[in-house]
């Protein structure tokens, strides 16, 4: 029986000066191999648990654990472990995509033959090969998406956190990242996808779970297959009121 590569326990991130908690007693599992969406509105808490989840952030209180190791106990071996694709661009635009993707995988412990081998096949799959050789200060946002988004993947991480990965940016570029997210996730790596967009979810992920006020709220299962279900339990569970 599979157990949870993830397992998030009563989590809380206290934010000082902060009204009310920003992450409020989340609880989630996620099984190997699942394409699970975080859905929730503006402000819900989505990227401080992503962030408290890779390690970026330290919870106030709660349990994280990939693959049984706690965040906490060991976070080298975790990121040996995870990608992690971050909402803001993070790229050297100085450096061309070539420059980038060999600072950031030599960091990742690859070098020589198989990071050039591997730099190169995440690019012509994004179409970005060609282009290898230009500063990344040239490139459209959407090109900087797709490769911010091969830095995370350069190591081959057995699970793949992104965090709204597509916002601002062209259809081609949504398209092409969709398409490489569900290359990866039918080979057999778990990703973890924040979103507030429906159509996004409905059409990535395998499970969606709903944040709201920093904690889950509601969880839809298989939403490719109940088209319109998720809207409506979106908006049950979060309310019709505008947000900032």
């Amino acid at each position: 029986m599979s157990v949870p590569v993830i397992r998030v326990k009563g989590l809380v991130k206290h934010y000082r000066n902060a009204d009310a908690p920003a992450v409020n007693g989340m609880d989630l599992e996620v099984m190997p191999g699942e394409f699970l969406g975080l859905l929730g509105p503006n402000g819900a808490g989505k990227t401080t648990i992503i962030s408290i989840i890779t390690g970026v952030r330290q919870p106030t209180s709660g349990t994280v654990s990939i693959q049984g190791i706690p965040i906490t106990r060991d976070a080298h071996e975790v990121h040996r472990i995870i990608g992690y694709v971050p909402q803001d661009i993070a790229l050297y635009e100085a450096l061309t995509a070539r420059e980038n993707l060999t600072f950031f995988g030599e960091l990742l412990g690859l070098s020589g033959q198989r990071l050039r081998r591997r730099a190169d096949e995440l690019l012509e799959r994004t179409g970005l090969l060609a282009r290898a050789g230009e500063r990344v200060k040239d490139w459209s946002g959407g090109m900087k998406r797709r490769l911010n988004l091969i830095v995370a993947l350069l190591h081959e991480p057995a699970i793949l956190f992104l965090d709204e990965p597509t916002v601002g940016i062209d259809v081609q570029s949504r398209a092409a990242i969709w398409e490489l997210l569900h290359e990866i996730n039918a080979t057999g790596t778990t990703v973890v996808y924040t979103s507030h967009h429906l159509e996004e979810a409905e059409r990535l992920c395998s499970r969606v779970v709903i944040i709201d006020n920093g904690r889950a709220v509601g969880e839809v299962s298989d939403p490719q297959a109940h088209k319109g279900h998720l809207e409506e339990t979106f908006l049950r569970m979060t309310g019709r009121g505008l947000r900032d």
